[in-house]
């Protein structure tokens, strides 16, 4: 009888950067290391090598699977094949369509071999590519607007996909201030805070241009914005050209979002699409409110009115009118705050995540 002690586990993802991803694939290996034979990971690097490295979890650098030229595919598909040989994996749990797509080939070639799938984002290209690649894959759908997705875009079997939230475990620490920060509530600033990866996907200019309109209102108002990313460097110049450094302030990469976000006073997610993005939940967690765009797996967590907004994707306009709502309303955002706190208790704690896992690689192995 197949048990999860007897699994050999291989988590095949892109990076193991920066991102919410990369942070569900660690949330994984924590789940799953203390309950199978043992967890690998083969991704093309990153960042977060080292917190595999400190859970005593073996990483594999592989090409970047975004490079499609036929070298990098067979070079790709023949270095992931070595590692199943090595590890004597059982289970291949993909986190990318092009892993899901290596998969799809090894498992031609080893039928015995288990093919798990997360999707963490709703799309709608390649669609042979992708149909393909989860064809014989158990899936994951991050939220339900990503079930959605794949099963009526891509012709996936409902039985074939099943929703499992993310989520984030509970901020039980105290609070260690940031000195920055700090100095802001010292001097009575209200704290705006936009976390997330500086790339297009996150929206960030539209939350940059929004500040305009928000200073004409709240005089003592700060956005700070945390993350890294390719569109770091042009942001900034956005900043520098167009409006005060001193009002919009870049924190860069921390790893320790909850005990930040704390420590701010509502959140803005300007997204211009999720799957189910982790920084609302996290923001509930510290029991934030959350101004949020209205695109898909946001719209699962944000109630419009009880625990944050929902406004318009690429819409300064209206992320400035919420802003300012929440700056002059300070027992609705504390109330919003609380609401925050049970969507979080009741739909994002990270047991029901933990357990939902399991349950999930107990009944198809």
């Amino acid at each position: 009888m197949e048990t999860l002690q007897n699994q050999n586990v291989l988590l095949f993802t892109r990076t193991m950067g920066l991102g919410g991803t990369e942070n569900v694939v660690l949330q994984l290996c924590e789940i799953l290391n203390p309950v199978v034979n043992k967890v690998v990971v083969c991704s093309c690097g990153g960042v977060n090598e080292k917190r595999l490295q400190t859970m005593g979890i073996k990483h594999y650098t592989i090409p970047d699977i975004e490079k499609k030229d036929l070298k990098t595919i067979f070079s790709t598909l023949s270095q992931v094949k070595k590692i199943v040989k090595k590890e004597e994996i059982t289970i291949i749990h993909v986190h990318h369509r092009m892993a899901a797509f290596y998969t799809a080939l090894l498992k031609k070639q080893n039928s015995r071999l288990k093919f798990f799938a997360t999707a963490h984002n709703t799309f709608t290209d390649k669609n042979g590519l992708t149909r393909f690649a989860y064809k014989n894959a158990s899936v994951i759908a991050c939220g339900e607007e990503v079930k959605t997705n794949l099963v009526d875009y891509y012709h996936l079997s409902k039985d074939k996909v099943a929703v499992i939230h993310n989520a984030v475990k509970p901020y039980m620490e105290s609070i260690k201030p940031d000195a920055y920060l700090k100095k802001l509530k010292e001097d009575g600033y209200i704290i705006v805070g936009n976390i997330g990866r500086l790339s297009e996907q996150k929206g960030m200019e539209y939350f940059i241009d929004s500040y305009k309109k928000v200073h004409e209102s709240i005089d003592k108002l700060k956005y700070v914005v945390v993350g890294q990313g390719e569109d770091e460097q042009s942001l900034k110049r956005k900043v520098e050209e167009e409006y005060n450094q001193d009002n919009i302030v870049f924190l860069g990469y921390r790893s320790d979002i909850q005990n930040i976000i704390a420590q701010m006073d509502y959140i803005v997610l300007s997204s211009l699409w999720e799957g189910l993005p982790l920084t609302p939940i996290e923001a509930f967690s510290v029991h934030r409110p959350v101004i949020g765009t209205a695109v898909d797996g946001t719209k699962e967590i944000i109630e419009n009115g009880n625990n944050g907004f929902l406004i318009a994707p690429r819409s300064a306009q209206e992320i400035a009118e919420k802003v300012i709502e929440l700056a002059q309303n300070e027992k609705e955002r504390l109330e919003m705050g609380e609401h925050a706190y049970i969507t979080y208790k009741e739909k994002f704690d990270f047991s029901v995540f933990q357990a939902n896992v399991l349950d999930f690689y107990k009944q198809r192995i």
